[in-house]
């Protein structure tokens, strides 16, 4: 199909406090491993565009960090800023939240979409968790009295419940346009941002309230030859006790991280990757503005 048979292309913006499934629920419905998840919240730092053409409709997806209080740090301020951009030129909002319960940031984040000027899809995520069945009803009730949203869909994006009618709800708020993208990519970001985000994903999966946000991945090197693609990546810490712990006893841990980011890359990049790590202690990186730019945390 080429790019003058699309009919329908616009952008739908996945908004909700940290830690609400909204990049598992990005992954499932493009079918392929895009954005990082865990169950720390705040994985997400930057806002990464997915793109999913299908018949005469191309669907672009913005994933973002989640909307947090207190914005202590300028990586904290950065995150907030993106995540807010993003209800900004969209077509519709997917306001993802946790079914279970309702919070104090939760609530912030209804503020902000209560002003947006395109449909809001409410999205009660995790129904699965509900044990008394009878008790979601009353809980998508009470949800729906918080706002005139357009819609209101339980879904379980971890266990890819009802996803495929969010998509074809979702299909309805596209407008008529040609494709921004070709009908075969399925991100605006580059290789280099995705093996930066691999890499750090299994930092904190691997060590989780180890090691707190103050970790950032830069690729320094990235070269594509017949036999393997060649990637080194400079982890960066603003403590030496953040540093040992990567490393772990004997560097276990480090050649663990390494390991499981070098699967996954194979898996993304579909070649073989040589995947070389180093760890490197800069202080203070994650409140310094300069510092974000250089590591690419800036606004557009």
């Amino acid at each position: 199909m080429s790019e003058l048979e699309i009919t329908h292309c616009g952008y739908v913006a996945i908004v909700g406090r940290p830690n609400v499934g909204k990049s598992t629920l990005l992954n499932h419905i493009l079918g392929q491993k895009l954005s990082i998840t865990s169950r720390k919240p705040q994985t997400t730092r930057d806002q990464i565009l997915g793109v999913k053409t299908e018949g005469h409709i191309q669907a672009i997806y913005v994933d973002t960090p989640g909307l947090h209080l207190g914005e202590t740090k300028a990586i904290n301020r950065f995150m907030n800023k993106t995540a807010s951009a993003a209800l900004k030129d969209v077509d519709v909002i997917l306001f993802v939240v946790d079914a279970n319960r309702w919070t104090e940031e939760d609530e912030s984040v209804l503020e902000k979409v209560k002003y947006a000027r395109c449909p809001v899809v409410l999205v009660a995520n995790k129904v699965d968790q509900i044990e008394n069945k009878d008790d979601i009803l009353p809980r998508l009730a009470n949800l729906s009295e918080r706002m005139n949203f357009s819609q209101i869909v339980p879904i379980s994006a971890l266990r890819n419940k009802n996803l495929d009618r969010l998509e074809h709800l979702v299909e309805g708020y596209i407008p008529e346009g040609t494709a921004f993208y070709p009908e075969d990519q399925i991100t605006n970001r580059s290789s280099r941002f995705l093996a930066a985000e691999i890499v750090r994903e299994k930092i904190t999966r691997q060590l989780g309230q180890e090691v707190p946000y103050e970790v950032a991945v830069q690729i320094e090197e990235f070269v594509f030859e017949e036999s393997a693609i060649h990637i080194s990546a400079l982890i960066l810490v603003e403590r030496n006790g953040q540093k040992r712990i990567i490393i772990g006893e004997r560097g276990e841990k480090i050649k663990l991280i390494g390991k499981e980011a070098r699967i996954d890359m194979e898996n993304l990049f579909q070649h073989k990757v040589m995947l070389n790590l180093w760890i490197k202690v800069r202080s203070g990186w994650s409140d310094d503005e300069r510092a974000l730019a250089s590591l690419g945390y800036q606004e557009e």
